[in-house]
């Protein structure tokens, strides 16, 4: 594990049908869904963000340039109406 930290203020959704992939592998190939908020703190702070698939970073790319997450997208479209649209 990298020496990334979570603060205890942040609130954290577990979606328990979905594992955090902690390799490596295709997830820097895509563009991943995260709460708009918390993308421009981490950009400014350089605090981690974790995707609805499980993937934890810190952006720093154009996300526009990459494909959607498939698990990401999954993951949303199952999301009940407003939950993801902060």
């Amino acid at each position: 594990m990298s020496g990334t930290e979570v603060l205890p203020e942040q609130e954290t959704r577990v979606h328990e049908d979905v594992r955090p992939d902690t390799s490596h592998g295709d997830h820097e190939r895509f563009a991943h869904y995260v709460d708009k908020s918390k993308i421009v703190d981490s950009m400014v702070t350089g605090t981690p963000v974790t995707a609805l698939c499980g993937k934890v970073w810190v952006p720093s790319r154009d996300p526009k340039r990459y494909p959607v997450c498939p698990t990401c997208k999954e993951i949303y479209e199952r999301l009940p109406s407003g939950e993801g649209d902060d």
